[in-house]
């Protein structure tokens, strides 16, 4: 993982963009990338979705990591203690149920 956001680090640096990355400006094209990667399951299934944009959904999800790396890397967060920690908070947050989930059409889509 080090060596990946070295790499982002890297290729920002190189084009000296580190000073327009603020965190706020991180954030919000966080959100911007996640509004594209969003864009391609708008009016359609997933399962549509993912056979007709699936280069597109993967290049908006690389832009959304590409993003949050950056800013937890600037903000010197460990990504892997952040999640670990976050996966304990759900896990007491939404214990398992021993029932059989149902789904959601609404969610699915």
């Amino acid at each position: 993982m080090n060596e990946l956001i070295q790499e982002i680090n890297d290729f920002r640096d190189e084009r000296n963009w580190r000073p327009y990355n603020t965190p706020k400006s991180l954030a919000i094209s966080i959100t911007l990338e996640a509004s594209e990667l969003l864009e391609n399951f708008q009016w359609c299934s997933s399962e549509e979705a993912v056979a007709a944009t699936f280069e597109n959904i993967q290049e908006e999800l690389a832009d959304v990591l590409i993003y949050s790396l950056m800013l937890a890397s600037d903000l010197e967060l460990d990504v892997s203690q952040i999640i670990q920690e976050k996966l304990k908070k759900n896990a007491l947050k939404y214990p398992v149920v021993q029932e059989e989930a149902t789904n959601d059409s609404s969610i699915s889509k």
